[in-house]
């Protein structure tokens, strides 16, 4: 029975720890960058889902060295998207001051893409917000919004106020921007609506072949890329690379003309 309690005890010492927990200069023998290790991360889920949707992507955050990782959690169906921009504001400021930390990485699922973007564009966000990757976000709207007359479904129409108003144009905007799209989601109706197309951001598309819209947070493939992208950042802040961080199978395709260039997933990439 005592070794029992010993190895129950040892297992559950060791998912409490995170490298979050060692020093900084111990930390710094295991990470590239201790400081973008500390770097705040804020979580916002979709329209039909909530903070879980994000458990895998959490705990291999915090596996990666990140120890503040948190979800901004919302009812769509009783507020708007400028409405959430606005707690999603409330909420990097609070943690900003908490933290120490100038800046925050911010991913956002579907709808949640949507009100991290109003955020960063059109309440100053982009001098908080160091990276923000987007999941099957509607960039352009989707028409599967068609289907409800609800006040923040027509937000997600292609056409509507809120859409036009994120493709006026963006001078000295500073966050960077990721955009994973899927050829097989299903909410993101045209597909290509999911990719990040506005001269004026430093946007980067990743396609994810062959996965679902409420697969993209949960996809091995895309957990991997988030993380190793977000661990790895220069001393001063900037990126290693413009582009995304290349993990497993990821291969480059030919740029859409005129647009950011894509990076495809290849549907023969592991997943964890």
């Amino acid at each position: 029975m005592a070794a029992e309690r010993g190895r129950a005890t040892g297992r559950e010492e060791l998912e409490r720890f995170t490298l979050s927990d060692l020093p900084p200069a111990q930390r710094g023998l295991l990470m590239g960058d201790v400081v973008a290790a500390g770097t705040p991360i804020i979580l916002v889920h979709g329209l039909v889902d909530n903070r879980s949707i994000f458990t895998l992507l959490r705990r291999s955050l915090r596996r990666r060295g990140f120890g503040r990782v948190i979800t901004l959690n919302y009812s769509p169906f009783t507020q708007d998207v400028r409405s959430v921009a606005e707690r999603l504001d409330r909420l990097v400021e609070q943690t900003c001051a908490e933290t120490g930390y100038d800046k925050v990485h911010v991913v956002g699922h579907s709808l949640g893409g949507l009100v991290a973007r109003w955020y960063v564009q059109k309440l100053g966000g982009d001098a908080r917000v160091h990276t923000l990757c987007t999941l099957g976000t509607p960039h352009s709207g989707t028409v599967a919004a068609h289907l409800l007359p609800t006040r923040v479904m027509r937000q997600l129409r292609p056409g509507s106020d809120l859409t036009t108003a994120l493709a006026l144009p963006a001078p000295d905007l500073r966050t960077r921007f990721v955009a994973f799209w899927s050829d097989l989601d299903q909410m993101v109706v045209p597909a290509r609506s999911g990719r990040i197309e506005h001269p004026d951001l430093q946007a980067r598309n990743v396609l994810v072949r062959g996965v679902g819209h409420m697969s993209l947070p949960i996809d091995g493939r895309v957990i991997r890329e988030i993380t190793s992208l977000l661990a790895h950042l220069d001393s001063d802040g900037s990126t290693l690379s413009p582009a995304v961080t290349s993990i497993d199978a990821v291969t480059p395709t030919a740029p859409a003309p005129g647009g950011p260039s894509v990076k495809s997933l290849a549907r023969s990439a592991s997943v964890n």
